[in-house]
């Protein structure tokens, strides 16, 4: 048990310790003087022939322009139709999971948007590859400004759903975003946790001091050099043969045609090194339990790695609230595998949650 202890703690190193509201078009924005890679359009799975894909733009609350996919069904009746907001998992693009889940779910009804959150992908934001409990939280906020002022959307009902890291971020966002009418997470990571606890919460409180005295002094390092240092803890590039076997997953999702993207970070870069700071210090879901009376339904993979963190933020959910494991499914089954990923569970959630003049039931516990 302390190998495979060492080996997740190792492993947590990889996710990087060490223009007005508008349907401006993503090419326009590429035009901006940000650093980050252009590459040729590319996307992970096929365009379905039952929706249409159209790239915009928006900003969020603090200027940065971030960049999405607005995915519609092209059976769309003459009314306004619920949406849902989507953003994960940590590191990835819009191209990869969050995009197929948005296509997926427009198939089914729903105008669903799927963005790069900030400093990532084609989104704005300098310095790159730079991460924030505050900021990305505000992101799926400002992907709810957005889908609120199109005229085919429902702005009474609007859904959030989180993959991965960023399932910690939805939550968050939930809570204070009293807009969101319901949320899912599928593969929940919460950053901010393990970030500053590690893996299964081993970190001890000299662990700790070390690893926040290092990134305190990396911030001199970057501060003299004038540009914040990559972590050196990304993905390798081929596999040792001792990785545990969730490492084995997301390399064979992130590293392989299967799910590689140049934009991606976890594909094709690192965070920066002092990336974990701020998820060390703010505690993502110290509200949680303000989310009800709205519904909360979290998904995991029997077999995943990050299984507790959604059983722990179904205890701590006030509700109501639903925990579905998977049988048999990994972390990363939930990124890709349609025959895995319940959808059909996630239509009639957020169906139902977010009926036409469905009232909202009382909190639990509330008088």
């Amino acid at each position: 048990m302390k190998k495979l202890t060492s080996l997740l703690a190792a492993a947590l190193l990889m996710l990087g310790q060490a223009q007005a509201q508008s349907g401006k078009s993503v090419s326009n924005q590429k035009k901006n003087s940000m650093n980050k890679t252009v590459q040729p359009k590319h996307y992970t799975f096929q365009l379905s022939d039952n929706v249409t894909r159209q790239g915009v733009t928006f900003k969020n609350r603090y200027g940065i322009t971030l960049a999405a996919d607005l995915y519609l069904p092209k059976n769309q009746v003459n009314k306004p139709l619920a949406a849902l907001a989507i953003s994960g998992p940590f590191g990835a693009v819009k191209e990869q999971s969050s995009g197929l889940y948005a296509q997926t779910m427009a198939e089914r009804g729903f105008i669903a948007l799927s963005f790069d959150p900030s400093y990532t992908g084609e989104s704005g934001g300098e310095p790159r590859h730079v991460a924030s409990p505050d900021i990305n939280t505000e992101d799926f906020s400002a992907a709810v400004d957005f889908l609120g002022l199109q005229p085919s959307v429902d702005r009474n009902r609007i859904g959030i759903i989180g993959i991965c890291g960023f399932a910690g971020m939805a939550l968050n966002a939930t809570a204070v975003d009293k807009r969101v009418k319901a949320v899912a997470t599928t593969s929940m990571y919460n950053m901010s946790r393990v970030m500053a606890n590690g893996y299964f919460d081993n970190l001890t409180a000299d662990q700790r001091t070390n690893m926040l005295e290092g990134l305190s002094q990396q911030r001199w390092a970057d501060a003299g050099q004038g540009t914040p240092a990559p972590s050196t803890n990304n993905l390798p590039e081929k596999l040792q043969g001792n990785e545990p076997q969730f490492v084995v997953d997301y390399f064979n999702y992130y590293k392989t045609p299967r799910g590689f993207h140049a934009n991606s970070i976890n594909s094709n870069g690192a965070w920066t090194a002092t990336n974990a700071l701020s998820f060390m210090n703010m505690p993502l879901l110290t509200y949680i339990s303000e989310i009800a009376p709205r519904p909360v339904l979290l998904i995991a993979g029997e077999k995943a790695h990050s299984r507790y963190f959604s059983e722990d933020a179904y205890k701590a959910a006030a509700g109501p609230k639903e925990l579905l494991i998977i049988p048999g499914a990994s972390h990363v089954d939930l990124y890709d595998r349609l025959d895995i990923i319940p959808f059909d569970k996630l239509t009639d959630f957020f169906t139902e949650s977010m009926k036409p003049g469905k009232p909202q039931e009382k909190r639990v516990g509330a008088p």
